[in-house]
Formats: C-alpha cells, structure tokens, sequence
C-alpha cells in the first residue's frame, strides 16, 4: 500500500513538471516559470503535509525521489561552480582594465561584506533585544538536546580557529584540491590561483605576445564552454524550485515552527531590514533599487528556496553581468568572495542574535555597550571563511560563541526552525554579494546603466 502511495505522489509530482514544461514550450517567460515552480511547489508540499504530516514514512520515501529533482538541480549547479570561478576571473583578465583594477576591486568588495556584516550583526543584536528573546525560556526536547551536544563537539574542533589562522587556510596549498571543493574556502582558493595565472598572462602578454595570444584563445574557448553549460542547467531551475519547495513545505513542522515564532520573526524583522539597507547601498550608488529588485528576484528565490549561497553562484554570476551591467571581473570577484566572506545572513544576523540570546543565561547584560561592541568585532573577524553551503551559520554561529565564551548548546534548540530561517539568511547572502559588487563596479564607473535599465524581458537568464 505504502509503495503505491509513494508511487502517486511521484506521479503528481511529474505532472507539475508537465506543466512547467508546457509552459517552457508555450515560451512563458523565465520568470513566470519560476514563480509558478514556486507557487505550484508549495501548494503541492501543504498538500503532503496535510495528508501524511511530517512523520510518516510514505512522505520520507517520496522526498527521496522527489531529491532526484530538487538536489539534483542544486548538485548540477555546484558541479559547475569551481570551473566557473576559475575559468571566469581567468578570463577576465584577458581584458586590459582587470589588471589594473584587480586590487582596488578585491578591496572594495571585501570592505562592503565585511562592513555590512558588522552592519548586518548590529541590526541582529537590536531585533534579539526588541523581542526580548531569552535562550534560558526555551524547551529543550531529545532532538535539541542531541542537537546541542553535536554543537559543543563541533566547537571543541573549531575553537582554535583564530583570525590569522582563518586568513592563512584561505590561499590555496594545493590549487587542484581546491577546484574539487574540498575546503570551506575551497572557492576563496580558486580565485586567488586564477588570478596568479591571470597576472601572469599579463606579464605573457607584455613579452611574449605570440603565446599571450594563443592563451588568450584557449582561454576565451574554454570559457565559451562552460558558459553553455551554466545555460544548460539554468533552464532546469523552475523544475528545481517546483521540487525543492514541495519537499521543504511537505516536511516543515509547523508546530514546531509556531513554538519558536518570536524567534522566527525576530529573525526575518532583522532579514528585511537589512535587505532595505542593501537597497539604500543601491540607491546612493545612483541605482534604482525597484530595478535592482526585479532583476535579482529570481536568483533571490532560488537562494531561498535552495538554501545555497554556493549552488546559487552561476545565477548570482549571470544577474549581476546580464541584468545589471558589471563587469566579468567584478561579478565573479563578489559572487565568489560573497561565498566563504562576510555573509550578512549566516554570519553577521544569525550569530549575533544567539549571542544576546543565550547571554542572559550566564548572567551576562546583553544592553552593555561593552559586550555589544566586542560581538560586532568578533562578528565582523569571524565572518572569514563561512561556508557558502548549509552547516556554514552553524559554523559561524560556533566560532562567535566561543569567541564570547557562551555557551554553544544552547544553540541546539532552534534545530525545527534552522530550515525555514535559513532561507532568509541565504537569500540575503547572495543579495549581500551583489550589492557588493554593485558598489565596486559603481566606484570605477563600470556599470552599464543601459543593461542596469533595460527591459528585463530581453534579459533571460537561461538563455
């Protein structure tokens, strides 16, 4: 009976496939296919959570399949993301501007994700105290408790995660571990070994012209190639979402959800208003923020849906150069350091909200100037090298605990609600990172106002 069941529930899910793929060859727009992945992705997951509710075995085993769909997507799109990084900041340096503009460039972004972290960790800080959030008056249930025990042991392996050590795991001791992912700053590492090469075709191009020439050639060859894949898999993200958020609607727990509500809004009040302030960033750049907003909003979704700063780069990369005019250069050097730096979501909100949080639980005044000024500080430092992949909030969250000598399990008992607030937080990662490097292409007068302006419906970005 069980099997049949799965059965139809995986039918009902290629039906909706179906109908994003009729809408695909009735030329529908990408962006009304998205939505409708979205809209048709939760109704579908209320559905199944209605039906079986969040423990029954009939549902795990139908998320299993419907992962071929949903993680696949995001699997495809990680696949692509290492040759991406490298082979794109190595192209752009086949460009006379990005070598000399490579310094002032890596500054700005870096100055912008780190600040707005620190900016990101005060807006934490005051939306805790506003809500009166108190870790001590939270049930710890078997899940939390569990939950929090892995945490503290989690932190005993990461305690001697020092600023400078931090720095140094970010350059690349072996180039070609990195380009597999291996490392939480994996991507940092690919970039800083594609620029090296990108120098050094610079330093080719001015002595030995008849090889720059032909590097240049493979270089630009190789990037066509795996242009047309990111194109390739983009097409598939409406289905992606349609997959992805009926499996995270189906298996919410709503109870759960409702329990822990004050915290949830809490988060999501400190979320929107540093999304508001990104668009003020915007707007002093003499950006329409309403322009920035339509045409980021598909990345934005799929990040909060996907739950993926790192899956979300290949769209991160295509808005920021097809939609609103940067450079190559600029896009990748934000959307790659945006990965593993200064995370306005994961590492500046989040942990500065468990810290006032579980502050009052070890008698520690979460008003006082003093230790409000050191959780900024140790917000901001921390916020080196978070993974662009889920578990890098926790890791963030666990640096900056035993940095203020808090107690980590605490933490453990937000476990039910981590899923729906992560989606916040990833979705303003990746605004983070654009608005970074809006600013830096901005400050060199590098942004094409008329792509920034033009109609988006001529701007698809799975074409």
């Amino acid at each position: 009976m069980n099997t049949w069941l799965v059965v139809i529930n995986v039918a009902a899910l290629l039906v909706l496939v179906g109908v994003l793929f009729y809408m695909q060859r009735r030329h529908v727009s990408f962006s009304n296919r998205v939505f409708a992945g979205l809209g048709l992705g939760i109704l579908f997951g209320l559905a199944l959570n209605l039906i079986y509710g969040t423990e029954s075995g009939v549902l795990a085993d139908s998320v299993d399949w419907f992962n071929i769909i949903g993680s696949g997507y995001v699997r495809f799109l990680q696949m692509i993301v290492m040759p991406l990084v490298f082979i794109s900041i190595l192209a752009a340096f086949t460009k006379v501007s990005t070598g000399k503009n490579f310094g002032k460039n890596a500054g700005l972004i870096l100055g912008m994700l780190v600040g707005t972290t620190a900016l990101a960790a005060a807006i934490g800080i005051g939306s805790a105290v506003a809500f009166n959030l108190d870790a001590s008056e939270l049930v710890q249930g078997t899940a939390e408790m569990e939950r929090g025990a892995a945490l503290e042991e989690r932190s005993a392996e990461v305690a001697d995660k020092t600023l400078p050590r931090q720095i140094t795991e970010l350059i690349p001791a072996n180039p070609f571990l990195d380009l597999t992912g291996a490392r939480p700053t994996s991507t940092i590492g690919v970039v800083i070994f594609a620029a090296f090469l990108g120098v050094a075709y610079l330093g080719i191009g001015r002595k030995e012209t008849e090889n720059a020439a032909m590097v240049k050639k493979g270089i630009d060859a190789i990037y066509a190639l795996v242009m047309r894949v990111v194109k390739l898999i983009l097409r598939l993200t409406p289905y992606g979402i349609l997959a992805i958020m009926a499996r995270t609607v189906a298996t919410s727990d709503f109870g759960a959800i409702a329990n822990l509500g004050k915290f949830v809004i809490a988060s999501y009040v400190a979320l929107i208003i540093m999304f508001l302030i990104h668009l003020v960033i915007i707007t002093l750049n003499g950006l329409n923020p309403i322009t920035y907003l339509k045409k980021t909003s598909e990345t934005l979704l799929f990040a909060f849906t996907s739950r993926s700063s790192a899956g979300t780069l290949p769209l991160n990369i295509k808005t920021q150069t097809d939609r609103l005019g940067l450079p190559d250069a600029t896009a990748n050097f934000a959307g790659s350091f945006g990965l593993s730096i200064g995370q306005n979501g994961c590492a500046g909100i989040y942990p500065a909200m468990l810290a006032v949080m579980i502050a009052p639980s070890v008698g520690i005044n979460p008003l006082d100037p003093g230790f409000i000024a050191t959780l900024i500080v140790v917000v901001a430092i921390s916020s080196f090298g978070v993974a662009g992949v889920g578990g890098g909030a926790t890791f963030a969250a666990i640096l900056v605990l035993s940095a203020m000598n808090l107690p980590v399990a605490l933490a453990g008992v937000l476990i039910s609600v981590e899923p729906l607030i992560d989606m916040g937080r990833t979705a303003l990662n990746v605004s983070g990172s654009m608005t970074a490097g809006v600013t830096a292409a901005s400050v060199n007068k590098e942004v094409d106002r008329d792509v920034y302006n033009g109609d988006i419906r001529t701007q698809p970005i799975d074409a």
